[in-house]
């Protein structure tokens, strides 16, 4: 199960302390984007409480379906956005972000409001930033393009002890993520996504870690859900490190028509209050059709190795490129977090996420894996 099961119970009271009924209205609403043939499946009862515990149980119970989406991820990221003008969409924001760290198996992200982390580097008043100047040159729409067309989307399969892993249903076990090109036949990930273990599962054994990247495939092009892009195979798994949370990956064989994204190779610091670093991250959210999000993502910590910002993610998003407004890859994003006491131009948001910095990674690979560092710097 995704959660304990008593976690579903304030999750029911919370609907119907905001006066809220699960019927015929709202309940539609809830389940959008779960795949049909799923919800056909599930029982249809009189009552609407005792709809809206079963449905709960059923989604509770299935990690993903066959396609990698999990149902009860994706209810609860409906239900953030229905009860946005309630008090009760606190809670949901919680169960959401517990629930897609599960499914996804990425790492906690640490509270960076913790007495513990280094003072200094914290920017503080960032409301003052809507005083700034926010256009941009209209070459950035050309290099997002550009950017767009060499980031896609990953389906890797599970493997356990050789074997694909498959579901109570039969169907393979599938995990969700974004890549993208620093040469025409090497893809950047994160190291959880290939791993392809829910949180708290036994990391994947090196054997079958290398099956998992040579069984994986990336969807480039996949921008509308009517047409699904191009699909390449991957050959081997050349280098990754679970610390930094990356993974390098040779694929079948060169993807042609698109430019490897241009690196960001020095250390990414925020100096003080006065700085205002915005980032843009491309990415398959929850798998589905390539989306951007631009602007107002601002840089809130650079505490190297790592990088903390704002921006819109779900699961599905790890392993997107950090972009600066010159569309340089500054970080590889992993994960996100709900922390509800930082604030965000003014306001409270439940929100902050996380990255490796692309330098650490340089660095790693060029300690670790030389020929892979030359290829990609020389480039």
């Amino acid at each position: 199960m995704l959660l304990d099961p008593q976690e579903l119970i304030p999750l029911q009271q919370a609907l119907t302390d905001a006066g809220l009924i699960y019927d015929g209205g709202i309940r539609p609403f809830l389940l959008r984007d779960i795949r049909p043939d799923f919800i056909a499946r599930l029982p249809q009862l009189p009552l609407p409480a005792v709809q809206l515990g079963m449905d709960l149980t059923t989604f509770n119970q299935v990690e993903r379906l066959v396609d990698g989406s999990a149902p009860l991820e994706i209810w609860l990221r409906n239900a953030v956005q229905f009860l946005q003008p309630y008090p009760q969409a606190t809670l949901f924001q919680q169960a959401l972000a517990e629930v897609s760290r599960r499914v996804a198996g990425a790492p906690p992200v640490q509270d960076p409001t913790a007495p513990d982390l280094p003072q200094g580097s914290l920017p503080t008043g960032l409301e003052k930033t809507i005083q700034r100047d926010d256009t941009l040159p209209y070459r950035f729409v050309a290099g997002a393009q550009r950017v767009g067309a060499s980031v896609a989307r990953l389906e890797v399969p599970q493997y356990r002890n050789g074997i694909p892993a498959l579901s109570s249903s039969g169907e393979p076990v599938v995990f969700l993520g974004t890549a993208w090109l620093v040469r025409p036949d090497l893809l950047v990930t994160n190291h959880h996504v290939v791993n392809a273990r829910d949180e708290g599962d036994l990391a994947a054994s090196p054997a079958d870690l290398n099956l998992q990247a040579e069984h994986l495939r990336a969807q480039f092009d996949y921008d509308d859900a009517a047409r699904p892009g191009l699909s390449v195979g991957a050959a081997r798994l050349e280098a990754s490190d679970s610390g930094l949370d990356y993974a390098l990956l040779r694929l079948s064989g060169a993807v042609a028509g698109r430019q490897p994204l241009t690196l960001a190779a020095d250390r990414l610091a925020v100096q003080g209050v006065q700085d205002y670093v915005p980032v843009n991250i491309i990415q398959h959210p929850g798998g589905r059709p390539k989306r951007v999000a631009i602007r107002n993502n601002l840089i809130y910590r650079a505490n190297y190795p790592d990088v903390s910002y704002f921006t819109d993610t779900e699961g599905g998003s790890s392993g997107s490129p950090v972009c600066t407004d010159d569309w340089r890859v500054v970080a590889l994003h992993r994960s996100w977090a709900a922390i509800p006491r930082v604030r965000f131009q003014g306001r409270d948001t439940a929100w902050v996420n996380e990255g490796t910095q692309i330098a650490a990674i340089l660095e790693h690979l060029k300690l670790n894996h030389p020929a892979s560092y030359t290829e990609i710097t020389g480039a």
